[in-house]
């Protein structure tokens, strides 16, 4: 079958993808900017077509010969004032578009709506649903809780938490019930329901076989970690501190940890169905799913990340714009070293950041980052998804990758820091050197200001790292 993946760059959406494939499907996978999607599959496999769903002439690229689509678009991170005018306005102009098609069949994956009052985020995925429902196809809805797997928003900030607070002085939405779901789960509930008429115009809670307070899954999470963690749950935390709380200890951004707050107040368990024995599919407990997404992690095959999405959204106007480092107006750090062995450089060049590190004075990069999420920006806190693997469109720290081409050794970051300017970090490899430029385009007097004061420090920094790669 052709199968049109929407949000094709998202997490659920890169997990679900391989597995398509696997079963022989032509995927044909929307991005807006495809220079920011790259994958190994051949042209027999998959296509990419650019796509904004909030601007409708773009939805013409969309093959009429589809036979089911999946609506993976959701605006989590989004300002609380606009997400569900984005979403309802994405949900209206896909309908329209597919109305247009042969699509047979949309599957839409959504969240549990089963509590009397729900949080805004909540009931904007409920409003989508009815405004996918009022279309020529036939809608398929699995609503999800909590998603638990290596790279998961869930599973990131549970561990941020646990990993990182011996006490934990939390809100009182710790209590709240929810019904958590391994991503494993997740992936064969919506590889299963595909062309299957008993599912059509049906919508399905689908979670674990734990039902677990937010509390009990920290203390779970500690419990197999082998930690010791103590848990004081106070009832005067508003949501504003609420969110401060999350956004200053986990990796999260601070509007998408105030929209987790605002949903976190609601209890998110499951409705009754048998669709999992329809669908011969194990539930996998809370405590498997922890364990699957750890043996992930320690074989780095970390498929997908939340991270790699959670931007400053600089680069939704297409990264062609930033890929041509500009020079006029600009200040640069160039540094040119020789290199000993330059399969051990480019190896190094790809394991910046993250646990890794910087090399040299990694403290101070972290100083960086701490600044910078003080400013609100998002820091060091995302770290990278894989140890030693690079593509663009990843998130490094508080850099993005625009380009990563290991075989050259060419790798090219923009920095989504909080700046008073646009700043880009390349690192090439020619005639056995190398050549690291960080580049600067200062805005204003205060851009300019900003430099100058920071150049001591770039010298310092730049010179050793330079140093360092090059060994």
């Amino acid at each position: 079958m052709k199968i049109l993946l929407t949000g094709a760059t998202g997490y659920i959406a890169q997990r679900l993808l391989p597995v398509l494939i696997d079963l022989n499907h032509h995927v044909v996978c929307c991005v807006r900017d495809a220079k920011r999607f790259q994958h190994p599959y051949s042209a027999a496999a998959v296509s990419v077509i650019e796509v904004d769903f909030l601007n409708r002439e773009t939805l013409d690229a969309i093959p009429d010969d589809v036979d089911v689509a999946y609506y993976l678009i959701h605006s989590m991170s989004a300002n609380e004032e606009s997400f569900e005018l984005l979403e309802q306005q994405c949900a209206l102009n896909f309908t329209d578009r597919l109305n247009e098609t042969s699509v047979k069949q949309v599957v839409y994956l959504s969240g549990i709506v089963n509590d009397a009052v729900l949080s805004k985020h909540l009931a904007s995925r409920k409003r989508v649903e009815y405004l996918l429902a009022k279309g020529d196809f036939a809608l398929t809805t699995l609503r999800a809780g909590i998603i638990v797997g290596s790279g998961s928003a869930s599973f990131e900030i549970i561990r941020d938490l646990v990993e990182k607070l011996p006490v934990m002085v939390a809100p009182k939405w710790l209590n709240t019930r929810c019904q958590p779901i391994a991503i494993r789960e997740v992936i064969q509930y919506l590889c299963g329901v595909i062309d299957r008429q008993d599912c059509y115009d049906q919508s399905f809670d689908i979670g674990g076989p734990d039902i677990l307070s937010y509390r009990e899954m920290l203390s779970e999470f500690a419990r197999i970690r082998r930690l010791r963690r103590t848990i004081i749950v106070v009832p005067v935390m508003t949501p504003r501190l609420s969110s401060y709380w999350l956004y200053f200890v986990t990796s999260t951004s601070y509007q998408l940890a105030c929209n987790l707050v605002d949903s976190m107040s609601v209890e998110v368990v499951c409705a009754p169905n048998d669709l999992h024995e329809r669908l011969s599919i194990r539930r996998i407990s809370y405590a498997e799913a922890i364990g699957l997404a750890f043996d992930k992690i320690a074989q780095n095959r970390v498929l997908s990340s939340w991270k790699d999405a959670q931007s400053s959204s600089l680069l939704d106007g297409g990264v062609e714009r930033y890929m041509e480092v500009p020079s006029n107006g600009c200040f640069v750090d160039r540094r040119t070293r020789q290199v000993k062995h330059i399969s051990a450089t480019i190896d190094r060049i790809w394991k910046l950041g993250g646990n890794t590190g910087w090399y040299y004075a990694t403290w101070l990069w972290k100083i960086r980052g701490i600044m910078d999420q003080m400013a609100g920006g998002v820091g060091m806190r995302r770290g990278r998804r894989s140890v030693n693997e690079l593509a663009a469109g990843d998130a490094l720290d508080f850099w993005r990758v625009l380009a990563a081409e290991k075989r050259t050794g060419w790798l090219l970051l923009y920095a989504e820091m909080k700046l008073p300017g646009e700043a880009w970090l390349e690192f090439r490899l020619a005639n056995n050197e190398l050549i690291q430029t960080a580049t600067f385009r200062p805005r204003g007097v205060w851009g300019r200001l900003y430099w100058y004061a920071v150049w001591p420090f770039h010298g310092f920094i730049f010179r050793g790292l330079s140093r360092r790669l090059s060994q």
